[in-house]
């Protein structure tokens, strides 16, 4: 299913109910007409009309009619569903307008204004993610850089250190050097991994499949998890922010999966579609219940990305059985290339 759009504000009150501007106008054409068949009537025949007559012009009143409503629906229909998707609008799920149908008039010329804002907010709101996220993954990777070059290197320091000490120590204090060394050891592992995970050097160097095999191998035995990957032989040939995006939604993904859904088993794929690339992320767990719904946490953080790619994302559970199935569909060329 589709994720909902970010809630309205409780304190706004709902509209007030109203005749709606269709049936006005339909109503005031239709009594207009009626009373100028009436009066040509009356004029043309004062004495009356003969039954024949009178059914005659009864249908060509109801012609009338039935013409007036037809071209009346035509004419607002623009504005009925421009007024339908403005309230379910939501620019972390783009794509949606107004379809403008109908002769030029002002109704679907208030449609095309319309669908040209929605062009403006999703680009302006876009570029704003973008300048976000490029900052994000800047501090990122600098955070990274730091923790591995100055920290890394001070308790590889202090590693060598003890390990030197160690060989010159008491036989009664060895023991504690090799405990206190195994410790700086499991940090500097921890170290390494918190780095990795910040920035993973694979997806710059190897590219978005050898970095999302890397992390799923990391994070499975980590977390005691068995995660299953299914990569189509030929996919097509993504931008670094398309890479990137990808890659965040599977990690965002299978955190989730390993911190809330008590699953035993998940899986990643990427599948080749004529027109989009489809990353999957499935697990066998308890579900998401309302988080899927509140778009909280780290559901909005991958609708944001989603956004930014103007790709799309479906939070929900599964149609074969138990669990959370989260799919993104990542739009490319039609005639783009493709790699193996």
């Amino acid at each position: 299913m589709r994720t909902k759009p970010a809630r309205r504000d409780p304190a706004r009150r709902p509209p007030e109910p109203y005749p709606r501007l269709f049936w006005r106008i339909f109503i005031a054409n239709a009594a207009v007409l009626a009373l100028a068949c009436l009066a040509v009537a009356v004029l043309l025949a004062p004495e009356g009309l003969a039954l024949q007559e009178l059914a005659i012009f009864l249908a060509a009143v109801a012609i009338m009619v039935a013409v007036n409503l037809i071209v009346t629906r035509r004419l607002v229909a623009p504005i009925d569903e421009l007024v339908a998707l403005m309230r379910r609008v939501d620019l972390l799920a783009p794509g949606e307008r107004v379809k403008v149908r109908g002769r030029p008039s002002e109704a679907t010329e208030l449609a095309e204004t319309f669908n040209d804002m929605l062009d403006r907010l999703e680009d302006e709101r876009a570029d704003s993610a973008r300048r976000a996220l490029d900052a994000q993954e800047a501090e990122r990777l600098r955070v990274a850089q730091e923790l591995h070059d100055e920290i890394g290197q001070n308790l590889t320091a202090a590693l060598l250190q003890l390990g030197r000490i160690g060989k010159q120590a008491p036989d009664d204090l060895r023991a504690e050097i090799s405990e206190a060394a195994e410790t700086v050891r499991e940090n500097l592992d921890d170290l390494r991994r918190i780095a990795q995970r910040l920035r993973p050097p694979e997806i710059d160097e190897l590219g978005l499949v050898s970095a999302l095999a890397h992390f799923t191998d990391r994070l499975g035995k980590r977390a005691g998890l068995h995660i299953e990957r299914r990569f189509d032989r030929e996919l097509p040939v993504l931008g670094h922010d398309e890479e990137l995006v990808v890659y965040r939604v599977a990690q965002e993904a299978l955190t989730n999966v390993v911190r809330h859904a008590g699953a035993s088993v998940a899986e990643v794929a990427l599948e080749r579609a004529p027109d989009r690339l489809i990353l999957r992320v499935r697990d066998d767990g308890c579900g998401l219940g309302d988080a899927a719904a509140s778009g909280n946490g780290g559901i909005r953080g991958m609708r944001e990305r989603a956004a930014l790619i103007r790709a799309v994302l479906h939070v929900g559970g599964r149609e074969d059985g138990d669990g959370t199935e989260v799919t993104l569909h990542v739009p490319v060329s039609e005639d783009g290339l493709w790699y193996r």
